[in-house]
């Protein structure tokens, strides 16, 4: 069924999006990269800054690319120490690609699985896009392929873009693909098969509708773009497949509608967020603060700064899950530090003004920012969490 066909439905409303683009987009026909579907997909990320919205661009086509470079001399075989070579190769044209079509800087920002595994590098690949989107640049995201494994053999692009989406609190997750939505069946080999507007769960059912890698360039496939799906439902975020390679319909997310399928999320991103955090094991260590700070974090959005702090109980490491108590010991906040139990320590009931200069480095103001804090007693308030 043609894109021209589908039903179409509103685009989930969003203030900052993952937009996924995979090789088959990318790639030309005689070899290395073509901007004929890109250039579609580049104007819908300007378009989406001049109405205020950020996007961060995960992109796939550097193997593609780097395959171009040598040509002849490309690798002709699957050998993965080859691939992660044409990989580290065609970084820079991939990068160039976007950059030749984009008004705003481009970053190239590379992770690996364990980069988000990892509590600190998880939190300073979160500060460098967050501060990359605050400067008004698009980060292009890629695997970090020429020391990744499992994740270049696997081509995880779709699901390093749901990790991404979380780890930069998207509202939204887009999905261009060579495909214009989920089909009941491959509709390659079953000619009835029907496309779904929308599915509300990934149930098993759903999940045996996947297939496998359209074209030889791709490594991903329908299955892939599931699981990433329902890692983004998890974490409260809509996600929305549809066809990068017709003009009409990426004109039309341009204009907010969206002729694909849209994947519901499991519950809304804040509500995902603070079940996370008020359910997730913390660490043995806690944080006590004052009667000011016990107040300013019972239900007002605020951030726990070290002016607040009293003083640091047991252990704990930049990333943890820390419990903040107040001074009779009861819990009042949990949320992820941004600083060890030592260094909040030497923070404690200081301004924040003074973090850098008492510890020689700063990840910022705040001990724990309002983003990554639940308050305890707002959710016994609203029940919000366990809706």
């Amino acid at each position: 069924m043609s894109a021209h066909h589908l039903t179409e439905q509103a685009l989930p409303s969003w203030r900052r999006a993952v937009l996924k683009v995979g090789s088959n987009l990318l790639a030309a026909d005689g070899g290395g990269l073509t901007s004929q579907y890109a250039q579609a997909l580049a104007a819908f990320i300007a378009d989406s800054r001049a109405a205020g919205r950020q996007v961060v661009l995960v992109s796939s086509g550097a193997v593609a690319a780097g395959r171009a470079q040598l040509r002849a001399h490309a690798p002709a075989g699957g050998d993965l120490a080859a691939r992660q070579a044409l990989a580290a190769l065609g970084q820079a044209p991939m990068i160039a690609l976007w950059q030749s079509l984009s008004p705003q800087p481009v970053a190239q920002v590379l992770l690996t699985h364990d980069d988000l595994r990892n509590r600190r590098r998880y939190l300073n690949a979160r500060a460098t896009l967050r501060e990359l989107l605050a400067l008004d640049v698009l980060p292009v995201v890629n695997e970090n392929d020429t020391v990744a494994v499992d994740e270049l053999k696997l081509g995880d692009n779709d699901n390093l873009a749901a990790i991404v989406a979380a780890l930069v609190d998207a509202d939204l997750l887009l999905i261009a693909s060579d495909i214009d939505a989920l089909y009941s069946a491959d509709p390659r080999r079953d000619p009835g098969a029907t496309p779904l507007a929308r599915v509300t769960a990934l149930t098993p059912e759903v999940l045996a509708m996947a297939g496998g890698s359209g074209s030889a360039v791709g490594t991903g496939g329908m299955h892939t773009k599931l699981e990433a799906a329902a890692k983004a439902a998890a974490a409260g975020i809509p996600t929305v497949l549809f066809s990068g390679r017709d003009a009409a319909t990426v004109e039309a997310l341009r204009r907010g509608i969206l002729r694909g399928t849209l994947f519901d999320a499991a519950r809304t991103r804040m509500q995902a967020r603070k079940y996370w955090l008020r359910h997730a094991p913390a660490a043995s260590g806690s944080i006590q603060v004052d009667a000011g700070a016990v107040s300013a974090l019972s239900g007002r959005r605020a951030s726990l700064l070290p002016g607040g702090i009293v003083q640091a109980h047991g252990e704990f490491h930049r990333g943890d899950l820390v419990e903040i108590i107040g001074a009779d010991g009861a819990a009042v906040a949990r949320g992820i530090c941004q600083y060890g139990a030592g260094e909040v320590r030497r923070l404690a009931g200081l301004h924040s003004s003074k973090v850098g200069e008492v510890l020689g480095y700063s990840y910022g103001a705040e001990v724990v920012h309002r983003d990554d804090m639940v308050s305890l007693g707002e959710i016994e308030a609203t029940g919000e969490v366990d809706a």
